[in-house]
């Protein structure tokens, strides 16, 4: 079954979360001048499919909370009295407010809403060639260099706790199972919780030791910032080695070899966890469908966290959905682990 669907599998994740491409982007509009040309920019905008108007706003202030929400990637801001400015000034600028949480996104939504402003200054220099340009002027928040490191310590954090957390428990925990010592252990005096968290336990103390290198190296070699709470971000990591941990225990009572496994963490753990996490690719560019399996990847709602935490300064209080959802999904794994190991043991 592995070696057929495995093939299947890995060419509809590749072929259709493998993009470059940004689409449905969650726009903001601040256009006080409301006039013809404006108006025009806005509607080729949402006729390119690549933009998503999802709030037109009054004030440039209620951008950055709607960053952090998540509820937008950029903001287009025109000056008041645009199109009387680009007509009789033979110019004017609009002002691009962009995440730059993500950097490469960042720089395809640049590029995007430059090509629409040139091509829609193409049209009107064509029937008025009096009109001189209309100058986008970006503003990066969050990562204002488009450092990539910004983007990729987060990742590989999210990635290093849950092979370790998850993959390496699974095996561990198989290994005793395939070897008959798990039989031993649980006939022992032990009760069988204290025999699964001394197995566990030094993954939690491995983990979190990793998490502090990359912090530590992040800061000293690459000046990856920790803009929030550094106790939130230690509290939220801990709660994802939980997650990872649970779904690692749960992988060991549905296996029973080492092999089988180190397959199933591999399909169901690492290639979800790189590629439809948001990690590398955005997610709003997938088909909807595999927008759905994302919901069920606990390392897309850490990778949320960890990046709002370290890069955009959020709080508890904007966070406390993503929390929720990962704490839910840790109970899940535990009951169903327990569940399936009761039956193994019957």
């Amino acid at each position: 079954m592995i070696l057929v669907m495995m093939p299947i599998a890995l060419v509809v994740i590749f072929g259709f979360a493998i993009s470059n491409e940004i689409r449905n982007i969650k726009t903001i509009v601040i256009d006080p001048s409301r006039d013809v040309h404006s108006q025009e920019l806005i509607r080729r905008m949402e006729a390119s499919n690549y933009f998503k108007i999802v709030a037109y706003e009054d004030h440039i202030e209620a951008v950055e909370g709607m960053f952090r929400r998540g509820k937008a990637h950029v903001a287009i801001v025109f000056p008041v009295n645009f199109g009387h400015d680009l007509t009789k000034n033979n110019g004017q600028s609009i002002q691009v407010i962009a995440d730059a949480s993500e950097p490469n996104n960042a720089s395809i939504i640049s590029s995007y809403i430059e090509g629409i402003v040139q091509t829609y200054q193409a049209d009107i220099l064509g029937k008025n060639p009096s009109m001189m340009s209309i100058i986008p002027e970006m503003r990066m928040l969050y990562n204002p260099g488009l450092k990539s490191v910004y983007l990729f310590v987060p990742g590989i954090i999210t990635i290093i706790l849950m092979l370790i957390c998850a993959l390496m428990t699974s095996l561990a925990l198989t290994r005793e199972k395939e070897f008959g010592n798990m039989e031993l252990l649980l006939a022992s005096p032990l009760n069988p919780a204290f025999v699964i968290l001394g197995k566990v336990i030094p993954y939690v103390a491995l983990s979190f030791i990793d998490l502090l290198i990359i912090l530590v190296l992040g800061d000293l070699v690459f000046d990856v910032p920790v803009r929030g709470s550094l106790a939130l971000l230690l509290g939220e990591s801990l709660l994802y080695i939980s997650t990872s941990l649970s779904l690692g225990i749960f992988i060991s009572t549905v296996t029973s070899t080492q092999q089988a496994a180190m397959i199933f963490s591999m399909i169901a753990l690492f290639l979800p966890t790189v590629l439809l996490s948001g990690f590398i690719f955005p997610i709003e560019s997938m088909p909807v469908i595999l927008q759905w399996v994302s919901h069920i990847i606990p390392a897309k709602w850490f990778i949320i966290i960890i990046k709002s935490v370290m890069l955009q300064g959020s709080s508890i209080d904007i966070l406390w959905k993503e929390t929720l959802i990962m704490g839910g999904m840790t109970v899940i794994f535990i009951m169903a682990s327990i569940k399936k190991f009761k039956i193994r043991l019957e």
